[in-house]
């Protein structure tokens, strides 16, 4: 479990094909690397990955094809920059909001504007997704835990001020830059409480023709 509070920006180093998969290995910047352990989970991107080597200054992590199918990664190179966020502790300061690390979808920024020191970005979502999405609610954008300030049908916007733009990655995104996307799961729990208590609803004998005959349309 994750916060969205990126500690880091890393770099990737190695992109390795294994078959369908592949590896990474990534440099870790600033990241306190003291604590962790194989099998520590790194949130890279917004994606929860697990380490399975590691030193001081890196750490190399194995991805699925259904991950390269469902995030960005398919499409990064060597030397790109990541957000890195090591799994939450207990007595972690929970800045952000609740994230798992496993994308909901893959989003596209498709307007930057500056709004005095602030990015202003309107951000392309994919429609099954659509409906998680609140204004005033939170998203995580490439790990980044961000507040929805307005909607439009297919898209958000973001407001970054310069403290974020200057600890993430996302002061360099550019129109047409894909993002990856995990929506509030909470907005997923409560989408299947619903759906759960309507299922269990026994169906109603009320029906339009009982309703005509016994003079209520």
């Amino acid at each position: 479990m994750f916060t969205g509070i990126v500690e880091a920006v890393g770099t990737l180093t190695a992109i390795t094909p294994k078959g369908e998969d592949i590896s990474v290995t990534v440099e870790v910047g600033k990241l306190d690397m003291s604590d962790v352990k194989l099998g520590d989970s790194i949130a890279t991107n917004g994606v929860c990955l697990t380490v399975v080597d590691f030193s001081q200054t890196s750490y190399t992590a194995d991805l699925s094809l259904e991950t390269l199918k469902k995030t960005g990664f398919a499409d990064y190179q060597a030397g790109d920059k990541v957000n890195l966020e090591k799994a939450m502790l207990p007595t972690t300061r929970f800045g952000g909001h609740i994230v798992s690390g496993h994308v909901d979808g893959v989003g596209e920024i498709v307007e930057r504007n500056m709004v005095g020191r602030a990015i202003e970005f309107w951000v392309a979502m994919p429609s099954e997704i659509a409906k998680y999405v609140a204004e005033k609610g939170s998203i995580t954008v490439d790990g980044i835990s961000l507040t929805v300030n307005a909607l439009r049908k297919d898209a958000f916007k973001l407001t970054i001020v310069p403290h974020t733009g200057e600890e993430t990655t996302i002061a360099d995104f550019h129109v047409g830059r894909k993002v990856n996307l995990e929506v509030d799961v909470l907005a997923r729990y409560m989408e299947r409480l619903l759906t759960a208590q309507r299922d269990q609803q026994p169906e109603s004998r009320i029906t339009m023709d009982f309703l005509q005959q016994n003079g209520f349309a």
